[in-house]
């Protein structure tokens, strides 16, 4: 399959490295991209780090990534809720909370879901849900089923939020992947038509699915999250490889 792209988008997490290690050819494959004269993204749902701190770990394994290439959900959840005065009962990561500190939380109108990992107790989940009933929206940080850890597959925020949509009968708002929104916010910032944009990424739902609905080209890679029955459900208009390492030599 040949793919032409003027824009490349890449998840990081399972793509770029894996468990903290870079993934074998991707700080040539970042080099090549921007020799080529490409828009590149770094697009993630992390929401264990702060924006600052996904920016420093990259720049410590050689990977250069200005302010405007990284796009997070954490800080287009953030974006939407300054938007429409939102007062968050806000069950997140402490390394993200600071990155909500400055609105204000007194009578929430609203829920922020992420992965908050220990402070998802039945008692917090059962506020946020008596909330939602009531009418507040509830905003997740990306819809993600699990993530890859250095202790195998970790189940991930998207099933609280799911879990918790459908108790009290309200549709999420999703910022992040796979949200379509969030992926044409993306692909608008680099100036490109949407459909010259490629989304690298290592989960079918989130990163592939998600872009190919969104009007963009996809490729799956076959690290990280990736799992071998991935490839049989993967859309035939998708690209699947290996690693990022062969990025440019197959297309």
């Amino acid at each position: 399959m040949s793919l032409t792209f003027d824009a490349l988008l890449l998840d990081l997490s399972g793509v770029l490295y894996d468990q903290g290690v870079m993934v074998p050819g991707a700080r040539d494959c970042v080099i090549a991209a921007r020799e080529k004269g490409l828009q590149l993204r770094f697009v993630t749902n992390t929401a264990t780090r702060s924006h600052n701190q996904i920016l420093q770990n990259l720049l410590a394994m050689g990977l250069m990534a200005h302010v405007n290439e990284l796009y997070t959900a954490p800080r287009a959840a953030r974006a939407y809720m300054e938007a429409r005065d939102l007062h968050p009962l806000t069950l997140v990561h402490p390394a993200i909370a600071d990155e909500f500190t400055h609105l204000q939380t007194t009578n929430p109108n609203c829920v922020l879901l992420g992965d908050a990992r220990e402070a998802l107790t039945y008692s917090a989940l059962n506020q946020a849900f008596r909330l939602c009933q009531a009418g507040a929206p509830l905003i997740g940080i990306g819809l993600n089923r699990y993530f890859s850890s250095d202790k195998g597959l970790m189940l991930d925020a998207g099933a609280y939020i799911t879990g918790l949509a459908w108790a009290a009968g309200v549709v999420p708002i999703i910022m992040g992947k796979p949200s379509t929104d969030f992926f044409q916010q993306v692909a608008a910032s680099t100036g490109c038509p949407v459909e010259r944009c490629l989304m690298v990424g290592d989960d079918l739902n989130g990163d592939v699915i998600g872009a190919l609905s969104s009007g963009m080209q996809a490729c799956l890679v076959q690290t990280g999250k990736y799992q071998p029955t991935d490839a049989v459900q993967l859309p035939p208009e998708a690209q699947l490889l290996p690693s990022i390492k062969q990025l440019f030599d197959t297309l």
